[in-house]
């Protein structure tokens, strides 16, 4: 008798879950040898190229200078492989709105795009290893560049959206994004593929840290956990809908450094060599070489509120 009840339980329940109407808009039809997007196989591509930029620091086999030259083409050629699939299982989920997308004609622009972002990986190492040496000038406790590279998740982060961004900027879709979740799961960091970062960035211990689409940093900035460079919220478009494609996000200028649990809101604008102290909102321009403490943000407020006093008077 109890068994019978599990079972018309189970019944119902799956003749509710199959009615269109409860799950049209969160289905994805997949046709003959198509898959989605793999975040397994993506972790293992970002193996790859970890153990592609820093050689000898990630990946099995021990790496020395006459077999460098081996091992980087046997990671390459694994990579162009792995990620040519995913770059097409993306480019296949994103035409999966049109009636008949062909998506074998995608394969080659799959592999083309896999090549192109393999060209920028000497570029990609020269980018990281700014970053590297900027985390390790800016915090005493770092013992030496192997540890920034082998522990930090502000680097970790660092690294993943480096590459992710190089893909989104070649316009593949899914996959930067996939790519920066990844890193966000694993550090606590989220920072969207759209963002612009300069060079000799870094981000210190980083959990909660959050970096907008719009985002624009330059270079030899520094922010601490809990920094979050936040959108404005827009109103609504007639039809009731998010506008998109707005830039609504901080520009830093270069030589900053935000320290913990501090919010820049909106599309302000932060000057070269600003310091902005912890716990603060700040959602108005900052002028170059100004430090920022919650003394001097009351200070201001109180100027601003005499001001319009005496305007109304």
């Amino acid at each position: 008798m109890r068994l019978q009840k599990h079972i018309r339980v189970m019944n119902e329940t799956v003749e509710k879950l199959s009615i269109e109407d409860s799950y049209k808009r969160l289905f994805h039809a997949c046709r003959d040898e198509e898959t989605l997007p793999s975040g397994s196989v993506l972790n293992e591509i970002i193996d790859l190229c970890r153990a592609i930029l820093f050689p000898g620091y990630f990946g099995k086999a021990r790496i020395s200078r006459q077999t460098i030259r081996f091992h980087t083409g046997m990671h390459i050629e694994t990579l162009h492989s792995l990620l040519s699939e995913q770059i097409y299982a993306g480019l296949c989920l994103a035409q999966s709105s049109l009636q008949h997308p062909a998506c074998e004609l995608l394969r080659e622009k799959a592999e083309e795009l896999s090549a192109d972002f393999i060209r920028t990986l000497p570029e990609l190492r020269e980018a990281l290893s700014k970053d590297a040496e900027a985390a390790y000038n800016g915090d005493p406790a770092a013992q030496n560049l192997d540890e920034v590279i082998l522990c930090y998740p502000g680097f970790r982060a660092i690294s993943n959206w480096r590459i992710a961004h190089q893909l989104y900027l070649l316009k593949v879709p899914y996959i930067p994004r996939m790519i920066t979740e990844m890193a966000h799961a694993e550090t606590g960091i989220d920072i969207h593929p759209g963002a612009a970062i300069g060079a000799y960035f870094s981000i210190d211990h980083g959990t909660g840290t959050v970096i907008g689409e719009t985002s624009v940093i330059g270079h030899h900035v520094r922010i601490f956990q809990g920094v979050s460079l936040a959108g404005e919220k827009l109103p609504p478009d007639e039809d009731g809908h998010a506008i998109r494609g707005i830039n609504r996000h901080p520009v830093i200028g270069d030589y900053v450094t935000i320290y913990s649990n501090t919010t820049l809101l909106g599309r302000i604008r932060i000057g070269n060599g600003v310091t902005i102290c912890g716990n603060l909102w700040i959602d108005r321009d900052i002028p170059a070489g100004t430090t920022v403490t919650l003394h001097a943000q009351k200070e201001t407020v109180q100027q601003i509120n005499t001001k319009i006093q005496i305007l109304n008077n």
